[in-house]
C-alpha cells in the first residue's frame, strides 16, 4: 500500500495534472464550465414541468430550455477557439476564433439548401446531440488560427491600429477554415457531422455499458479525487457521453418510446450524496459523533458545503485525501453507488431520467425526487445514505481513535 501510495503521489497524479493543464484540454473544460449556465436554465425548465404536470394551465416553459440546453453545441463551437486562444496567448485574435468556429460548426452539421434557396437545419444538432461535432469543429478552428497566428502580415510595430491589424491577420485562416468547410459539405457532399458520431459512437456505447458507466464515475469522482486529481480531468469525456445521452433520453420519452440511456449526469447525481464518494454520511459522523475536536470541528464546517453536494472542505480537510484510512471507504462508496444504481436502473426499480437536470447542489431528496420524477427515488437516496454511513461508520470510528492520540500528544508538546 506503501509503494502504492507513492507511486500515485509523485508519479501518477503529477502527471495527470499536467495532462488537465495542458492547453488544449482546459480550453474544453473551460468552455463547458462556461456554457454551464445555460444547462442551468434547461434544468430550471425542467422543475417548471413539474407544476405543469400537477396544474394543466401552467405555461408550458420548454422552449426556455430549447433556447438555453437545446443550444448548447453551439455555444461550445464559439467557446472553444476562443478559449483555446486565450490559452495560447493570442488573446487580440480569440474573438475572431469564435465566430470562425460557430460559422465551421454550422457547415459541418450539413445545412438543407432548399429550392427557394432556403438553408434549413436541423434544431436537434444545436444541441448536446452535436456536441462531438461542435468539440472537433472548436479543436481543428483553434488549430488553425494558433498555427497562422505565427505569421503576421501586419507586426506588433505597425502604425496601424490593432484592431484593423487583427482585421487583416485573420483574414486568411478564416477563409482557409471556411474553404474546409465548404469543400467537405457543399462540394464532396460529405455530412461531417455524421461522420464524426459514427467515429465516436464506441465511446457513447462504452459510456452506457456497466463497465463503462461504473469505471468512469468511480474514477473521475472518487478514486481519482482522493489523490487530489480534480474531477474536471475527466469532465470532457463525461459530458460527451451524457449530455447526448440525456437529450436522447428526453426525445424519446415524448415520442413515448423506450428510455435507456443509464449513463447521464442526472443518473450519477443519484449517489453522489454530499460529493463524489457519498461523503455526507462521513460528515455527519464527524460532526456530531468525533471524539476528537479536530475532526469535530471539521466536520461541523463542512456539513453545510457536504449537504449542498460540495465536499472540497471534508476531502482536503478532514482529509480524506492521501488518507489511506478514509480514501478506502471513499473508494467502496465510489464503486457502490454506480453498481446499484445501474443495476435498479436496468431492471426498473428506479426509473431512468428522461429530463435534464443539473442543479446538482440540491439536497439529495429533493433533488432525487425531481431527477427520477417518482418517490422511489427519495426511497432509493435513503438506500443510499444508510449503505454509506455503513462503509464509513468503522473507518470513522479507526480514525477518530488515532485523531484523538494525535490530539493528545500535540497538547503535551504544546506544555
Amino acid at each position: 500500500m506503501d509503494k502504492f501510495m507513492s507511486w500515485m503521489t509523485d508519479s501518477f497524479a503529477p502527471k495527470v495534472n499536467k495532462i488537465a493543464k495542458n492547453a488544449w484540454v482546459a480550453s474544453i473544460q473551460d468552455a463547458i464550465l462556461t456554457a454551464m449556465p445555460m444547462i442551468f436554465i434547461g434544468s430550471f425548465a425542467t422543475i417548471l414541468s413539474i407544476v405543469k404536470d400537477f396544474w394543466k394551465g401552467f405555461p408550458d416553459f420548454s422552449m426556455i430550455s430549447t433556447f438555453s440546453f437545446g443550444l448548447f453545441s453551439i455555444f461550445l463551437a464559439y467557446l472553444i477557439p476562443e478559449s483555446i486562444m486565450n490559452h495560447k496567448g493570442h488573446k487580440g485574435v480569440s474573438k475572431q476564433a469564435g465566430l470562425a468556429g460557430l460559422a465551421f460548426f454550422l457547415m459541418l452539421v450539413y445545412p438543407q439548401i432548399t429550392a427557394d434557396g432556403h438553408i434549413k437545419f436541423d434544431l436537434n444538432t444545436f444541441g448536446t446531440g452535436g456536441m462531438i461535432a461542435a468539440l472537433i469543429a472548436g479543436l481543428f478552428v483553434g488549430f488553425v488560427m494558433n498555427l497562422f497566428s505565427k505569421w503576421k502580415f501586419i507586426g506588433e510595430d505597425s502604425p496601424i491600429p490593432d484592431f484593423v491589424a487583427v482585421w487583416f491577420n485573420t483574414l486568411i485562416p478564416i477563409i482557409v477554415i471556411l474553404l474546409i468547410g465548404w469543400i467537405f459539405t457543399f462540394e464532396m457532399n460529405i455530412n461531417v457531422y455524421d461522420v464524426v458520431n459514427s467515429i465516436f459512437s464506441p465511446l457513447i456505447h462504452l459510456g452506457q455499458s456497466f463497465w463503462g458507466f461504473v469505471l468512469i464515475f468511480f474514477l473521475g469522482f472518487s478514486f481519482l479525487y482522493t489523490f487530489g486529481i480534480s474531477s474536471w480531468v475527466l469532465y470532457p469525456v463525461q459530458t460527451a457521453i451524457a449530455l447526448p445521452a440525456i437529450a436522447e433520453n428526453q426525445a424519446n420519452f415524448a415520442a413515448g418510446k423506450a428510455v435507456t440511456n443509464i449513463f447521464t449526469v442526472e443518473t450519477g447525481s443519484l449517489f453522489l450524496i454530499g460529493g463524489g464518494g457519498a461523503t455526507l454520511a462521513l460528515c455527519i459522523m464527524l460532526a456530531f459523533m468525533a471524539k476528537s475536536q479536530r475532526l469535530r470541528m471539521i466536520g461541523k464546517a463542512s456539513l453545510v458545503p457536504s449537504i449542498f453536494n460540495i465536499n472540497e472542505p471534508i476531502v482536503f480537510g478532514a482529509p480524506i485525501a492521501f488518507n489511506p484510512i478514509l480514501m478506502i471507504p471513499m473508494w467502496i462508496n465510489g464503486l457502490l453507488g454506480p453498481i446499484l444504481t445501474w443495476f435498479v436502473m436496468k431492471i426498473g426499480l428506479v426509473p431512468i431520467p428522461h429530463e435534464p437536470f443539473q442543479l446538482w447542489y440540491l439536497p439529495g431528496p429533493i433533488q432525487n425526487w425531481i431527477i427520477t420524477a417518482s418517490f422511489i427515488g427519495l426511497i432509493y437516496f435513503i438506500v443510499l445514505f444508510v449503505l454509506s454511513w455503513i462503509v464509513y461508520y468503522p473507518f470513522f470510528k479507526i480514525y477518530d481513535k488515532q485523531a484523538v492520540k494525535q490530539d493528545a500528544e500535540l497538547a503535551e508538546e504544546g506544555e
